[in-house]
């Protein structure tokens, strides 16, 4: 099975390079964020027609996370037990969307940006990858979860886990993204007992998976490593190869982030 994960930052602007892309790279399962729509509004004819199913979870022009698959879609959950709200009037963000393809139970996750270190959502990142943290243990832990389960949490994670992971440390000096408490809580998982895949498979540094769209960042590869996929050591044992599809940065209407492709075996 081949699994990717997307930022696609507008699927109503870039649904025609989504299915470009799934028909081009072979995709099975796509996990996309910041889909920037409600579910009514989400363009899934297109994708339908192509052989896929569609789960979407969008409520407003803001946030939005969706599943295409045509490995089987089953059991969808929007948001996971124990989410945190955010807002004046608390509310459940569109951030988080799971359902199983083929055995595997895959999540698309749209961490928190944080904003700024003295900002409430900041609190909110931390708390949320918190939270998302203790559930995705108790799906791995006995008695209640499952040694052997099949997960996959991939997405847009605003985490930049290592220094290398930002195209200058110093630009991003007092600023979200690299500072210790956001690492750490990115580092938890793996003591939850999940592999980040991505760097197992493309170690190498600087290879980004967003560049913003000012200042010339994508060509001078003035870019950003903040899309993950932690997966179940029995999920982890499968995967063959990962890709970062950088070239589907290119062109009129891209994206600001690119493509991520785990390759599982069967």
């Amino acid at each position: 099975m081949r699994l990717a994960t997307w930022n696609i930052n507008s699927i109503r602007s870039r649904a025609d390079r989504a299915l470009a892309f799934l028909e081009r790279s072979g995709t099975d399962v796509l996990a996309l964020q910041e889909t920037k729509c409600t579910d009514e509004q989400f363009p899934r004819a297109g994708f339908e027609a192509a052989g896929y199913e569609v789960a979407t979870f969008g409520l407003n022009q803001w946030n939005g996370v969706a599943l295409i698959s045509r490995a089987g879609l089953a059991d969808v959950e929007k948001g996971f037990a124990g989410q945190p709200t955010f807002g004046v009037e608390p509310v459940v963000e569109a951030r988080a969307i799971g359902a199983t393809c083929a055995g595997v139970r895959v999540w698309s996750l749209y961490v928190p940006h944080g904003r700024a270190i003295d900002d409430p959502h900041y609190a909110y990142k931390l708390a949320w990858l918190a939270a998302l943290k203790d559930r995705a243990q108790e799906w791995l832990a006995p008695p209640a979860g499952d040694p052997a389960a099949q997960v996959a949490l991939v997405g847009d994670w605003n985490v930049a886990p290592r220094d290398t992971d930002v195209w200058d440390l110093e630009f991003f000096a007092g600023q979200t993204h690299i500072t210790p408490p956001e690492r750490a809580a990115f580092a938890a998982f793996e003591g939850a007992g999940y592999t980040e895949v991505t760097r197992v498979h493309v170690p190498e540094d600087r290879k980004y998976t967003y560049w913003d769209y000012q200042r010339l960042r994508f060509p001078k590869n003035e870019g950003m490593r903040i899309d993950f996929a932690y997966e179940s050591p029995s999920l982890a044992a499968r995967t063959t190869g990962v890709e970062i599809d950088r070239n589907e940065r290119k062109g009129k209407g891209a994206s600001d982030h690119v493509p991520v492709i785990v390759d599982l075996a069967d």
